[in-house]
């Protein structure tokens, strides 16, 4: 959770349907989540100004009168102290268009309405987890900035989910911008534990983020003979042109060129968009090799 784990989670609902509102606040008050309700995009923003220290996800409607979906994500967008909070839009059905508008403008997690409680309570928890693990690796970042650029070569190697932390951590502080990049080293490291080494599958991870039992199969799995004795090599590189992380697991590989790019089909699920969004706003180009297993990632120095 983010800013202090002792505290409720909060949830923005920006919606002008009493009748969706309410379903709303049934599922997540249940959850025991902390409610802020807003009937249109100028109150939503409001009360996100009034909040801003306590609103770790909102819940977007795309029509509204006054200040529409759209509308509000340019304005939140345009607002740094509030840009990297996740939001979910509503929609009455997938469409296609639709929701490419809403991928430009930012959004990235979709709930289709009707509202299915165990879907609703899946895709917010797994956007308020990537919140509050990004928030917690950027406040981590003051820990290791310093002189790190001055290291040129070197290697790690990783196995768990608590190796990825503390690697994605030390590995920003050695990029000119670590916290356009924090995101995206985070995303693909995890990616090699959990789906390359560990073989958990796009459909496997659904299913455990459903149910909400993803930690634990990552750390049964880590037990298993077949599995505990993996790892993922890292090598850092720098010159004067550029930065380079070489990331490379021990699986089989997958298809990635599928997912270089959030897809509309996949944007009302709980998962899948962190190699798009690694591709998209943190590194200047990232590059797949191989089987898919060795992903080569760049940022251009000037």
């Amino acid at each position: 959770m983010p800013h202090n784990e002792a505290r409720q989670t909060s949830a923005l609902i920006i919606d002008d349907d009493s009748f969706n509102v309410e379903i709303l606040k049934i599922f997540l008050e249940g959850e025991d989540y902390n409610v802020i309700v807003a009937e249109d995009g100028v109150l939503g923003w409001q009360q996100l100004k009034k909040n801003i220290n306590e609103i770790d996800i909102i819940i977007l409607d795309r029509m509204m009168p006054n200040m529409d979906g759209i509308q509000f994500m340019e304005l939140l967008k345009s607002d740094i102290s509030v840009r990297n909070i996740p939001v979910v839009m509503q929609t009455a059905a997938a469409e296609k268009k639709q929701v490419m508008e809403g991928i430009a403008a930012g959004v990235y997690y979709y709930l289709t309405k009707p509202y299915e409680e165990e879907m609703l309570l899946s895709i917010v928890r797994s956007a308020v987890a990537s919140y509050g693990e990004i928030t917690a690796l950027h406040n981590e970042l003051s820990e290791y900035k310093s002189r790190l650029h001055l290291v040129k070569d070197c290697y790690f190697e990783i196995i768990n989910v608590t190796d990825v932390r503390y690697l994605t951590t030390f590995l920003a502080g050695f990029f000119p911008d670590p916290e356009r990049v924090i995101m995206g080293i985070s995303e693909l490291l995890l990616n090699a534990v959990e789906h390359g080494n560990l073989g958990i599958t796009y459909e496997e991870k659904s299913r455990l983020m459903l149910n909400d039992d993803w930690n634990q199969e990552i750390e049964s799995r880590l037990l298993l003979p077949e599995y505990k004795n993996k790892k993922v090599l890292v090598h850092y590189k720098r010159n004067e042109f550029n930065i380079q992380l070489d990331i490379q697991d021990e699986g089989k590989g997958f298809n990635w060129k599928e997912y270089m790019q959030i897809s509309p089909t996949r944007a009302t699920h709980s998962h899948g968009r962190g190699i798009a969004l690694s591709n998209m706003m943190s590194f200047d180009k990232l590059e797949y090799h191989g089987c898919g297993n060795k992903v080569l990632c760049t940022i251009m120095l000037e």
